[in-house]
């Protein structure tokens, strides 16, 4: 044991949010639950504050709340009268070295991949699916995933509570799906990382433009979904992408909470470190073999900013490139609007209106800020300020991020001055 002077409260989160995804996928493979498999963690992270309080905190202690953790899986198992059906597992438990994560080497990816795509699974709703996500594999309390979706902590709960019974009741197995699966099911692993991210990036609703914890949490999972699955562009293209994005996020507010748009921004504050290993994840994504997707082509555009030392200096014609290379990867409307706007600076603005004013139809957008938004800065430098600060007072009525409001309404109180 270390020394007791080390204050466990002080050191418990830090552990937990490092140690409870390979806790709980290694309980699960036992239990075959992911449900049963969080409730022995969180008793075995009951245990550590009792102990650890006593004695100290152990030198390892992933290593010690999975041998916790295993000693109650086995004790469940008896106290439920199933030891007959669950021998086997039993054996290998009693002969493996608990005490130590060397036991779990060889297993301990696969365990992990198999949590992910459980958290993942399509018997979920997306919303189950990131909520599940952040829980069992970013450590986080069910009071900072309430706090994340500002929602309440009984909504996250039951939320918690359904996805778990829901995986119970369709017996899903706990392994990671068919190769011939394996495609899909990864997308809407890496889809969940990328929504987690991007709420965290600029949120949706509330008082704050950023998250920065969020998008951590999002880039670490990214990390090690990427570790697991080496040989597939897009894991790295994710990784490549979040890490780019969140090498801005210092850079994209003033010290009172207002946003900073992207070519306003003070680039000595943009984060080198991140920006490097960004750039190593798109390297490592296009070595691969596979074609790279989706990932791939937004990480690009991310490096072409990110390797602009001012914003004049932006390469805009790759970007828009880039951003006609991603319509045809994945056309939609929101894909459209920012391929409008490299347009806008590769090529002026009479062009990228046109490509504005043609999505004016799309349903998809009719609730959105993101058109009336792009529409008003196209229309503001073709000179119509008068068009251009009603679009953006249209944009503020539909965004409900307060700091995103304050923003367009600034823009469109200055463009209608200037109207004057």
């Amino acid at each position: 044991m270390a020394a007791p002077a080390r204050d466990p409260r002080a050191t418990i989160d830090a552990v937990w949010r490092i140690e409870s995804p390979r806790l709980i996928a290694g309980l699960a493979r036992m239990v075959r639950d992911v449900g049963v498999a969080e409730d022995l963690a969180q008793d075995a992270l009951v245990r550590a504050l009792e102990t650890w309080g006593r004695d100290g905190v152990p030198d390892n202690p992933g290593a010690w709340l999975m041998a916790t953790g295993r000693r109650l899986a086995i004790d469940r198992l008896r106290r439920a009268d199933r030891l007959a059906r669950k021998r086997d597992e039993l054996e290998w438990l009693a002969s493996s070295r608990a005490a130590t994560h060397d036991d779990a080497a060889t297993g301990v990816d696969d365990d992990l991949l198999s949590l992910m795509f459980t958290c993942c699974h399509p018997v979920l709703s997306p919303r189950a699916q990131t909520t599940l996500t952040l829980r069992l594999l970013g450590g986080l309390s069910t009071a900072e995933i309430a706090r994340a979706h500002l929602t309440s902590e009984a909504t996250i709960a039951q939320r918690v509570s359904r996805a778990k019974r829901t995986l119970a009741e369709a017996d899903v197995g706990f392994a990671p799906p068919a190769p011939e699966d394996v495609p899909a099911r990864l997308a809407a692993v890496q889809q969940v990382m990328y929504l987690i991210f991007n709420e965290g990036y600029t949120a949706t609703a509330g008082d704050d433009w950023l998250r920065p914890d969020l998008c951590f949490d999002a880039l670490r999972l990214a990390r090690t979904l990427a570790a697991l699955t080496p040989h597939e562009p897009e894991s790295h293209g994710l990784v490549a992408l979040l890490s780019l994005q969140a090498s801005r996020l210092r850079a994209r507010t003033a010290p009172d909470g207002t946003p900073i748009l992207l070519l306003d921004q003070d680039r000595t504050r943009w984060d080198r470190t991140l920006i490097t290993s960004g750039l190593q994840a798109l390297r490592r994504a296009e070595r691969c073999d596979a074609p790279g997707g989706p990932y791939v082509a937004q990480a690009a555009i991310a490096a072409c900013h990110a390797r602009a030392p001012t914003a004049e200096a932006t390469d805009w014609v790759r970007i828009a490139a880039l951003y006609e290379a991603l319509a045809h990867l994945t056309p939609s409307p929101v894909v459209e609007i920012n391929r409008a706007v490299a347009v806008s600076y590769a090529f002026g603005p009479e062009p990228a209106l046109a490509i504005a004013d043609a999505l004016l139809a799309t349903e998809l957008l009719a609730t959105s800020h993101l058109l009336p938004a792009v529409r008003g800065d196209l229309l503001a430098r073709v000179d119509r300020p008068a068009e251009a600060a009603a679009e953006l007072r249209r944009a503020a009525s539909l965004t409900r991020n307060a700091r995103e409001r304050d923003l367009l309404l600034a823009r469109a109180a200055a463009l209608a001055t200037q109207d004057d």
